[in-house]
């Protein structure tokens, strides 16, 4: 499933629904691009595995491999090593909605997508299941990487739609966008995009300038004209 590049204005916008995640302590190799850190301070060695938050272990293995699917290693690391399946369990978990194409108006909007999501999330993951046993004999891992290419290619390819696949269609399309979105937010997608200027600017990206207080738990209350101005901007 290559070819699952983004025009680099669009990066800026993902950047800003994936800083949900950006101070989540338990990711293994996911890594916000604008976090405090731009490399994990763990060696590989030293670092714990992920814990998926939502999904069974079982249910996160299938969302690592499409999500490796969908972004394949190959001149560039893809979204296995770039930790995009641990991205998707947190933002599904804490029901924050990814849609490259429509805009959330509202919180409690955000609320409900989320929550749809998540509904939608476990309803693809056994809708793919039961058709790759039904169409191979297999559950999806467990079929060839031919069968599994054939079985997604009808999902994602408008060419290739079969009758009574709408399902899987909406799961693969979902399960495409919290893989882009997750992808191009890291140090990884970004580079992956060939734009010179991350190679200069990258090293002298501001963080934040409270790296050893990361919930700003100690910074002073904002008097009322600052928080006036920041509810102004949000």
């Amino acid at each position: 499933m290559g070819g699952q590049g983004i025009a680099r204005r669009e990066a800026l916008r993902f950047i800003g629904i994936a800083s949900a995640a950006a101070a989540f302590p338990g990711f293994s190799q996911w890594a916000f691009a604008c976090s405090h850190q731009s490399t994990p301070s763990l060696t590989d060695a030293a670092r714990q595995p992920y814990k998926p938050l939502f999904f069974s272990a079982e249910q996160f293995r299938l969302i690592e491999h499409i999500a490796e699917m969908i972004i394949p290693a190959d001149n560039t690391p893809g979204a296995k090593e770039a930790g995009v399946a641990e991205f998707i369990d947190f933002m599904v978990a804490n029901r924050v909605a990814v849609n490259a194409r429509s805009e959330i108006r509202s919180t409690s909007d955000a609320i409900r997508q989320g929550e749809a999501a998540q509904t939608r999330f476990v309803s693809g993951i056994e809708w793919i299941n039961a058709h790759s046993k039904s169409q191979c004999g297999h559950w999806f891992l467990d079929c060839s990487a031919e069968q599994q290419k054939s079985l997604l290619e009808q999902l994602a390819y408008k060419a290739k739609f079969k009758p009574t696949t709408e399902a899987g269609r909406d799961f693969f399309q979902m399960m495409r966008d919290y893989t882009v979105v997750g992808y191009y937010t890291t140090k990884i997608g970004l580079e992956s995009l060939g734009y010179p200027g991350l190679r200069t600017a990258w090293p002298k990206m501001p963080g934040c300038s409270h790296p050893d207080d990361p919930e700003h738990a100690h910074l002073p209350k904002p008097n009322e004209e600052t928080a006036a101005a920041f509810k102004i901007a949000n």
